[in-house]
């Protein structure tokens, strides 16, 4: 049984303007699984942004999203089918200043790939948003993580979060190439859990939030412990654990 965790920020404004936020990054294998367990776990965590991976985006695929952030009392920023399963959700807190879903180079024999990107203002700070779920296959998965790189500096902001499923632990080559250019959140200030997959038993860590320097990580894991989470729900969601950010992005000057 998970103990009680130290705790995490709650989402504020500070008086010089930079916002202190939380982001969830979250594999939610299209839905197949307890979807009110799944919408309990992100209320929980009560995030300012989530970065979905295996969103729906087949059928009725942004009903879906849809559904799912109003359960959660969010609401569907960018992403899903026309992104090839990452999307973006978000609070009322930030206002939405643009979003573009970009889609990868398509491998022949392997799924289409994407990312899901915004900027957004919280408070007084702006701020890139990026959603990833990379390849499977290792000389795909290390170019797509420069292609995120490439993506996340044409948003042209100063200060950017990114996260995802990589499909890989830390030490590989991609996951490496994505530190080379990026702060691993877990590494800057673990707090929770550590390991994503599998969510009934897990011993790897192929999820992760990234920041770009000058975005203070205040702590970086997965939520087992923290009030109202509780590990049925966690393991009843989805096949991935959750990762659970909380941020201090400076002020815009």
């Amino acid at each position: 049984m998970a103990t009680s965790l130290p705790a995490l920020p709650n989402s504020r404004t500070e008086p010089d303007g930079s916002a202190v936020i939380r982001v969830l990054s979250y594999n939610i294998r299209s839905l197949r699984d307890d979807t009110d367990a799944l919408a309990r776990v992100i209320t929980a965590c009560a995030p300012d942004l989530v970065l979905l991976q295996e969103a729906p985006r087949l059928f009725r695929w942004r009903k879906k999203i849809t559904r799912l952030a109003a359960a959660s009392d969010l609401v569907l920023l960018s992403g899903g089918g026309t992104a090839a399963g990452p999307a973006l959700l978000c609070s009322l807190r930030a206002t939405v200043e643009r979003t573009e879903d970009v889609l990868l180079p398509l491998t022949p024999g392997e799924h289409r790939r994407g990312l899901a990107t915004a900027v957004v203002r919280v408070g007084g700070a702006r701020l890139g948003v990026l959603s990833t779920h990379l390849s499977l296959r290792p000389d795909e998965r290390h170019e797509q993580a420069g292609l995120l790189l490439d993506q996340l500096a044409a948003l042209g902001v100063e200060h950017a979060v990114a996260g995802g499923d990589l499909n890989e632990r830390p030490g590989g080559r991609t996951f490496r190439r994505l530190g080379d250019g990026l702060r691993d959140c877990w590494t800057a200030a673990p707090w929770g859990g550590e390991y994503t997959f599998p969510a009934t038993g897990p011993d790897r860590r192929i999820d992760a939030v990234f920041v770009t320097e000058g975005v203070e990580v205040l702590g970086c894991g997965v939520p087992l412990g923290l009030p109202g989470v509780a590990e049925d729900d966690l393991r009843a969601a989805t096949d991935h654990l959750p990762v659970l950010t909380a941020l201090r992005v400076p002020a815009t000057t």
